[in-house]
């Protein structure tokens, strides 16, 4: 019997709030979005909260909203979901990737702050690019698997340098990290001058599609509402557009079962954590793996289980290996400057060895909530048969 590689945590409330709305006149633009949208902002602690239809649309708006438009550079990941860049593409920005953290595969602020001092010279109020001549508007951190950034650090960049900061928080829905400049734990994201999370089904919620835009600045929010529902202002006429705009509104249908999702959040948490522990269990002292691991001062509400095999073990035949058995695993990720589109558009940048390197090892092992200890286990077996049986030559 097949294990699936994800599957949502769907219960009778999601289906009865699903339902009811169903029951209404109002299938868009309605009370279930407001109502997710509060139940957001309470958790993260921000002020503003506006739910789109996708992680994607979400952060394209937050990339106009920050002006990251033709002819300047943003510094990013290239150990990323390829939206993170593409979204800077669509709108003519450089994406300039930085080499990531070997444990977290997140950037780091030390790194990119000396990526920086090489690559850069101010000229006037502005730092340009030493060799494109392009100015540096900002920074696009990713909390790549859940596991959150440094924002302290990314915040002492930012001001430094004069940098806006998008935060690609997409895969971290519930995570924290203790922030020494605020002397508490402090919800992933939420210190950004505007971040972004996205609920598809694998996701830690389900909106089944969609996403949400968190700031503190109230006019990122106004922005982002106004552009999402084709630049309609509040209070406008329906054909009156003041800002150019698109169609990125999440349905009342996706809010409703973010609502019922939102009531369960610490359960959900709850289930997440005690599968990864599972693994953890599971896994614990293969010397052909590396299992993902959070820094002390983080808190980590994973959004997949990515585990990476040593050098010297054929990744691709592992994931055969454990196809055989009934068990997916997906390479996780190839990064984003060697996929084929983005090499057509820049050609050949990096290299980026802790990136290429993960690229090359990682396997994301089945993971939802309600994978059983006894699943864990068939998973287990079969992934330590498969690391210790597909040994290369070339130790």
């Amino acid at each position: 019997m097949t294990i699936p590689l994800s599957k949502p945590d769907i219960t009778d409330a999601e289906i009865h709030e699903v339902l009811a709305v169903l029951r209404t006149p109002r299938l868009s633009i309605g009370p279930k979005v407001e109502e997710f949208e509060a139940a957001i902002a309470a958790f993260q602690g921000n002020r503003h909260a506006i739910a789109v239809s996708s992680g994607t649309t979400g952060l394209h708006l937050a990339v106009r909203a920050l002006g990251f438009g033709e002819g300047v550079e943003v510094l990013t990941t290239p150990f990323t979901f390829v939206a993170t860049t593409n979204v800077l593409l669509l709108e003519r920005a450089h994406p300039v990737f930085v080499d990531v953290d070997p444990v977290t595969m997140n950037l780091e602020p030390a790194t990119v702050g000396a990526f920086i001092e090489q690559e850069y010279r101010w000229t006037g109020e502005r730092l340009v690019n030493r060799t494109t001549g392009r100015p540096l508007a900002g920074l696009l951190p990713v909390a790549v698997f859940g596991h959150p950034i440094d924002m302290d650090g990314f915040l002492d960049l930012a001001r430094r340098y004069r940098l806006r900061i998008l935060h690609d928080t997409c895969e971290a829905l519930g995570s924290e990290y203790h922030s020494a400049a605020q002397g508490r734990w402090v919800k992933e994201g939420a210190l950004a001058e505007v971040s972004i999370f996205a609920f598809y089904p694998n996701k830690q919620i389900t909106t089944a599609e969609g996403g949400v835009i968190v700031t503190d600045d109230a006019r990122i929010a106004a922005y982002c509402r106004a552009a999402r529902n084709q630049g309609r202002g509040e209070g406008s006429d329906w054909l009156q557009h003041d800002v150019m705009g698109f169609n990125y509104r999440m349905d009342e249908l996706s809010a409703a079962l973010g609502v019922a999702q939102m009531r369960r959040i610490d359960t959900l948490m709850a289930k997440r954590a005690r599968v990864a522990a599972w693994y953890g269990e599971a896994l614990r002292g293969v010397p052909e793996l590396t299992l993902p691991q959070a820094l002390s001062w983080a808190r980590v509400n994973w959004f997949v289980y990515v585990v990476r095999v040593a050098p010297y073990v054929d990744r691709d035949r592992v994931i055969a290996h454990l196809a055989a058995r009934g068990i997916p695993g997906k390479p996780y990720f190839p990064p984003v400057h060697l996929q084929p589109y983005f090499r057509s558009i820049a050609g050949d940048v990096g290299p980026f060895p802790v990136a290429e390197d993960a690229g090359r090892r990682a396997i994301a092992l089945p993971f939802f909530n309600d994978l059983t200890q006894d699943e864990i286990a068939r998973v287990a077996d079969a992934l330590i048969e498969g690391v210790k049986t597909h040994v290369t030559v070339h130790r």
